[in-house]
């Protein structure tokens, strides 16, 4: 009956702790929030605060340790020995594991405030386009394209000619679908760096999204001719040729499959499956 008892206790505490705590984050999403790691062994939860810095970028500054009792109060874990060191920043990389947003609710059990005082350092010239620039750049590296946008066209009211700017939203927006406006951004990169082969890529792949396939050819050609990264060719190449083998056309497709093996002197990803799609067609 004891042991039963303990776990009717246990399965409660959780019980409690789903219903106030919802692991339905990843950390990317979580930038200037208060969150909390799921349980450990012995109950307890870890907890902080969430902020990019301009130059560590994703940082979880680790504030300790709390448990939820059975009426559901969160209960911070006081320092058991004077070594431990409180307040550690922790470098994040971008990860699925679901952690959970402490409600604001719980901020006075926990003795934190919603804004942490040391956080204003890291909040200077936020409007500026060269930071509005560097945290659209984050997020759609941590592939948060919709997040990323809200930085990136801010910065393109503010100044839309600012180095990489354009391309950069077009990232965003090929990520999410809008290649139209991919195409437009695009365009005014290259009439402002006509020679950047990134770039030439990126249209390249928007072109291919468009199902625009002369507007590729055009394109490539053009990359044949300026790029130094054979890499991006030969990315280009493959991915039309993949748009033929997708419609069956094994002439194009064994076309574009000869100028993607151009581009490379040793077996790659693409090569490797270039054969398996030629061996598809070939049934």
């Amino acid at each position: 009956m004891k042991y039963i008892l303990i776990l009717f206790t246990f399965f409660s505490i959780n019980l409690t702790a789903q219903n106030i705590l919802k692991f339905d984050k990843k950390n990317t999403e979580c930038e200037d929030k208060w969150i909390s790691y799921q349980i450990d062994k012995d109950s307890t939860y870890v907890f902080g605060f969430i902020y990019i810095d301009s130059e560590a970028g994703l940082t979880l500054n680790y504030e300790g340790k709390f448990k939820i009792d059975n009426n559901g109060k969160f209960n911070r874990i006081e320092s058991e020995t004077k070594n431990e060191v409180g307040f550690i920043k922790v470098r994040l990389e971008p990860s699925k594991t679901a952690i959970a947003e402490i409600p604001q609710s719980k901020f006075k059990e926990l003795n934190i405030d919603k804004t942490p005082s040391w956080l204003k350092s890291y909040k200077t010239d936020e409007n500026s386009v060269n930071r509005l620039f560097r945290w659209g750049y984050m997020y759609n590296g941590w592939n948060e394209c919709e997040k990323a946008l809200t930085f990136l066209e801010k910065a393109e009211k503010i100044d839309s000619k600012f180095k990489g700017l354009q391309t950069e939203l077009a990232f965003s927006y090929n990520a999410l679908g809008k290649f139209d406006k991919a195409e437009i951004s695009l365009k005014k990169s290259i009439a402002e760096n006509p020679k950047e082969c990134y770039t030439y890529k990126e249209l390249a792949y928007t072109y291919t999204k468009l199902v625009n396939f002369e507007k590729v050819v055009e394109t490539y050609t053009t990359m044949t001719k300026i790029c130094t990264e054979q890499n991006f060719i030969q990315e280009t190449a493959y991915n039309l040729a993949y748009e033929y083998f997708k419609i069956k056309d094994k002439t194009k497709f064994k076309t574009w499959k000869t100028e993607a093996e151009k581009w490379s002197k040793s077996e790659n990803k693409y090569t490797k499956n270039l054969i398996i799609m030629e061996t598809e067609l070939d049934k």
